[in-house]
């Protein structure tokens, strides 16, 4: 993993995997047996499990060793062997999770009464605790998780004696704290979500939550009091409450319903989520889905090495080069060898011939596509390079833009980039437009995650997300080598240049940096930026990226007036449009002259920055297409366009 656990929580909601004992009683372990035994005796048994959960999408794998401490294996006969089932708990955790997903080392209650830890046992029961602590620890976790403790007593001592192995390993690994909760929404010793929040933060831990006991719409209530309190919320239900059915305990919460329930954890704010008793696959697998949509949870679609020469058809075929996918691409890969990589000093000024232009034409939401093909026409007689349509942008109902860039294609007879987002179609629909477009000559791509639908006309509309940006490009990937998802071929291979979208000026900033640089080991083939007002940002994100080696496109929307300058700045994510910038617009007025204003804003903006880019990516406001024309006038070699606004 490239990030540290708490730095992936910061980026979006991460996906814990589900129950391992019941799932070890539903496979044939009776619950009169030691489960965390199966590390030795089980091993195969326990490894598909923690297989079946990272397929499902689980971003943490949490060891079988729930009950591996010597005071629970004495019962069993196992306390000699307190050492080895740790151990080979975490080994085998660690060989199924690579570097797809972290690995937690879990540790749970002794079953001792309140007694034991005030009084006289306490000290030996921190022992217990060190003791698998450092077992954990030295097999290789790269967390620990505290889980399903009734007694805040019992969970101080706990984090404590965890808090003093780490200090003396010299280890800052997180801690992962979780009590369980009953239907009153308190502890087995009266405790409140609130109190409990407040203790095992100032005990030290890092992560705190609820997990166990009762299920989602419990749960949900009990960390719905937690949130808001400065440390990073964890929530992991039951599959319902348990009935006995022919002498087996079975869950009742369904894969869909608590599916629900996962997502509605995440939006009410919880930095993880997972499942506890009763959860299975299927339950994690909604739940990924669910963090998906809010920018978390690993990608399924599995990036694939390049492989070797020897390799047989089913592992793949060399993808055709960026340069030969398509024109744009031709063009793109051109400019950016022989004019943005060029010594200052011998570089070509810029003109026409080495500056690429794509202008944003939508489909429409209506019936009728000729409107905006003929401003199409216009923009592509004006000098545009490409056409590119988005793909429901800002989660609107509107023509499939795969069927208008193939019927604008074909008007226009020059080349279009369609957009591709995950909010629409699950894998297999994914993979269907994508071999649908290839077969339409639609080569040129602009992968994004997409807007959500709560932002458009039908907020309650279902999102997919199956895959994001990310997850796209890996897909996309495959299919350029000839391989579909899951590693089979297609008889053939795609030949798609791909775009991918930043934001320069992205709140996160980093985590931004980072996942452009997820998306270039992806497949991405060069990028698209948001709007920019601000050359100096530009300038850093292209400094703070020259290491990834990616062609780009400036994103430019001319300013139509103050409100739209204002609108842009304080309502729509990534965006900053600098005060100088607002107070020239509002000095402007309205009308003709704010938009005349708004043009020369965008021509300073892009003759300060168009060296270092191989092109600009205009976005009229309002339809005014004249615009994105208005502003190359300040390129040599483009002419006046045929008509103004």
């Amino acid at each position: 993993m490239q990030l540290s656990f708490l730095e992936a929580l910061e980026e979006g909601p991460l996906v814990f995997d589900g129950a391992i004992g019941t799932q070890l009683y539903e496979r044939g372990i009776y619950i009169n047996k030691s489960f965390d035994d199966a590390n030795l005796s089980r091993q195969e048994l326990v490894e598909t499990i923690h297989e079946e959960y990272l397929e499902a999408g689980a971003d943490v794998l949490t060891t079988n060793t729930f009950g591996s401490n010597r005071i629970k294996l004495e019962s069993h006969g196992l306390e000699d062997k307190v050492e080895a089932i740790n151990r080979q708990g975490v080994e085998i955790a660690r060989d199924v999770a690579g570097d797809a997903a972290y690995v937690a080392g879990s540790i749970g209650p002794t079953g001792l009464s309140q007694a034991a830890f005030d009084g006289d046992e306490r000290e030996t029961v921190l022992d217990v605790y060190r003791e698998q602590a450092r077992h954990l620890l030295e097999a290789g976790i790269e967390l620990v998780a505290l889980e399903t403790f009734r007694q805040i007593d019992e969970i101080e001592v706990a984090l404590e004696a965890v808090r003093e192995v780490l200090d003396e390993a010299d280890r800052d690994l997180p801690v992962v704290a979780q009590m369980a909760f009953d239907e009153e929404e308190t502890t087995g010793d009266g405790s409140t979500p609130e109190r409990v929040v407040s203790q095992l933060t100032e005990w030290g831990a890092d992560v705190v939550g609820a997990n166990c006991m009762e299920g989602p719409s419990i749960i949900y209530d009990v960390v719905e009091k937690m949130i808001g309190r400065d440390v990073p919320i964890i929530a992991q239900p039951n599959a319902g409450y348990p009935r006995k059915v022919d002498e087996r305990l079975v869950y009742m919460a369904t894969p869909e319903y608590f599916g629900v329930y996962g997502r509605r954890l995440i939006e009410l704010g919880c930095a993880a989520v997972g499942g506890c008793c009763g959860t299975g696959p299927e339950h994690v697998e909604r739940v990924a889905g669910a963090a998906r949509m809010r920018g978390g949870g690993r990608v399924h679609v599995e990036k694939r090495e390049e492989p070797a020469e020897e390799d047989s058809d089913d592992e793949g075929v060399e993808p055709v080069p960026p340069e030969e996918r398509t024109e744009l691409g031709s063009k793109i890969m051109r400019v950016w060898r022989d004019r943005v990589l060029a010594d200052p000093a011998d570089r070509p000024d810029v003109s026409r011939e080495d500056f690429v232009v794509s202008v944003e034409v939508n489909p429409p939401s209506g019936l009728d596509p000729y409107g905006a093909i003929e401003k199409a026409q216009m923009l592509v007689d004006g000098g545009a390079d490409v056409v590119n349509t988005s793909d429901g942008p800002r989660a609107k109902a509107v023509m499939d833009n795969m069927a208008f860039g193939k019927l604008m294609s074909e008007q226009l007879d020059n080349e279009v980039i369609i957009h591709v987002c995950g909010r629409d179609r699950n894998l297999l629909g994914m993979q269907s437009k994508l071999l649908g477009a290839h077969i339409s000559d639609l080569h040129n791509l602009c992968v994004i995650t997409g807007d959500p639908p709560k932002v458009g006309d039908y907020p309650h509309a279902t999102a997919v997300f199956d895959l994001d940006s990310i997850g796209i490009l890996r897909m996309v990937s495959n299919l350029n080598r000839g391989l579909d998802p899951a590693g089979k071929s297609i008889d053939g291979k795609t030949n798609f240049f791909c775009a991918t979208g930043a934001e320069p000026g992205a709140k996160d900033y980093e985590r931004e940096i980072r996942r452009l640089e997820k998306k270039k080991e992806a497949g991405a083939n060069f990028v698209m930026t948001q709007p920019v007002y601000d050359s100096r940002l530009l300038e850093q994100f292209l400094s703070d990226i020259e290491h990834l080696e990616m062609p780009v496109l400036v994103g430019l929307l001319p300013l139509a007036s103050y409100r739209n300058a204002e609108f842009l700045h304080n309502e729509i994510p990534g965006m900053s449009v600098p005060q100088e910038i607002r107070d020239r617009m509002e000095a402007a007025g309205s009308g003709p002259e704010a938009r005349r204003e708004g043009v020369e804003i965008a021509q300073e903006t892009l003759m300060q920055i168009k060296d270092d880019v191989v092109g600009a990516y205009f976005m009229p406001p309002f339809g005014r297409y004249e615009a994105a024309l208005e502003i190359l006038e300040c390129i040599p070699g483009y002419d006046a366009p045929p008509t103004r606004n």
